[in-house]
């Protein structure tokens, strides 16, 4: 079994992306080709740079069909982790592009400011753009919902772009409107007050790609799911230090230690792990690559009695949030146990050494080793 084998589920997921993708270059080309007619005979800058979005919008969705493509490449000896991050990158790339149309039509807006131009509306133009409004509106809730399906960043991206859009081609209705009454033109003022609205959209698109890159925390729920389902084997006792490498949406693997009784057998270990293994995968789609073991005392009630006692004590220290993987080696009088402290201490090695020194104090017969472990998961119980 393994993280890179393309089954039906990826070969499916990819198809839907490219499909919704080519919808929405279809349906952004021919609102840019409207927007640009209209906004040229009009003299509207703001409807221009309406139409400018929408090429930019369909850039976007050119960009998300190659990256899945790429994506979907099979590992090679350069790459032995695959292609799935190209989908980050993706999205990252889409995000400078929104940031860039947003630069582009501000300086268009200014440039309009400085030297206004006189907008002509007709009754036709101002159809076509409540047209397009509906039009974007159903795109971008088809596009972004598709995204959050197939747990496409891309997609969600570009749907929300288009959602955004539609706002902006209602805001240039809405003045459009009140020059018609009025004859008062806001046309350059809400160019610029669009342009703004979309450098923010990309800067936040952009933050998020890159802290996808950079590599986030998995989220709580996935992270308990996993536990819960490793924690339904009975001869698993807990489940500690789970860690996990996203490498691409759908192409997550996961390592993690158990606490195991010490009388099982190492055929028994075996059988433990595989069936485990193949549970996470089954049921979440994740690889579990490896899985340690602490084995837990059960033999002597001397020897539990003091795990309970050890337990009790650390916990009691501020900021110490975990320990688990104690085991007790009375013969070469050898303690062991792995501590977690919490991030919020200033000082986690001042914490670290305050549990070392209860314990040291409380059963200084005993040799200590004890480990400074790190919550990556927030979902250790």
């Amino acid at each position: 079994m393994s993280i890179f084998i393309r089954n039906e589920q990826d070969t499916a997921r990819d198809k839907i992306i490219i499909r919704t993708s080519i919808i929405g270059i279809i349906a952004n080309i021919f609102l840019a080709g409207f927007k640009a007619v209209i906004g040229v005979l009009s003299h509207s800058i703001a409807i221009t740079m309406d139409a400018v979005n929408n090429i930019s919008d369909a850039g976007s969705s050119l960009i998300t069909i190659i990256g899945t493509k790429l994506a979907g490449k099979q590992p090679d000896q350069k790459h032995p982790w695959g292609h799935g991050r190209i989908e980050y990158l993706s999205a990252l790339l889409i995000a400078v592009i929104v940031i860039y149309a947003g630069v582009t039509s501000l300086t268009e807006s200014v440039k309009k400011i400085i030297s206004p131009e006189i907008p002509d509306y007709s009754t036709a133009s101002l159809v076509i753009i409540g047209t397009a409004i509906l039009v974007k509106i159903i795109l971008g809730r088809f596009v972004k919902k598709t995204g959050e399906q197939v747990n496409s960043d891309s997609l969600v991206n570009s749907g929300t772009d288009a959602m955004m859009d539609s706002l902006i081609s209602a805001s240039t209705l809405a003045a459009a409107v009140i020059y018609l009454l009025s004859g008062v033109s806001l046309e350059a003022w809400l160019g610029a007050v669009i342009s703004f609205i979309i450098i923010k959209s990309g800067i936040d698109m952009l933050r998020e790609s890159l802290s996808e890159i950079l590599g986030e925390r998995i989220s709580p729920e996935t992270a308990r799911n996993v536990r819960k389902c490793i924690m339904s084997f009975p001869e698993v006792h807990g489940v500690y230090d789970m860690i996990f490498h996203d490498y691409g949406p759908e192409r997550i693997n996961c390592s993690a230690h158990i606490e195991i009784p010490d009388t099982m057998t190492a055929d028994e270990l075996d059988q433990l792990q595989r069936k485990i293994s193949i549970k996470i995968f089954e049921e979440y789609n994740i690889i579990l690559t490896a899985l340690g073991i602490y084995a837990v005392n059960t033999k002597d009630s001397h020897i539990i009695a003091i795990r309970n006692e050890v337990y009790k004590t650390v916990m009691n220290t501020e900021h110490v949030i975990q320990v688990h993987g104690f085991y007790l080696d009375e013969a070469q009088k050898r303690m062991q146990f792995d501590v977690i402290v919490d991030f919020d201490a200033k000082d986690r090695n001042l914490v670290y050494e305050q549990v070392i020194q209860k314990i040291s104090n409380l059963y200084p017969e005993y040799h200590l080793l004890c480990t400074l472990d790190t919550d990556f998961s927030v979902s250790e119980a």
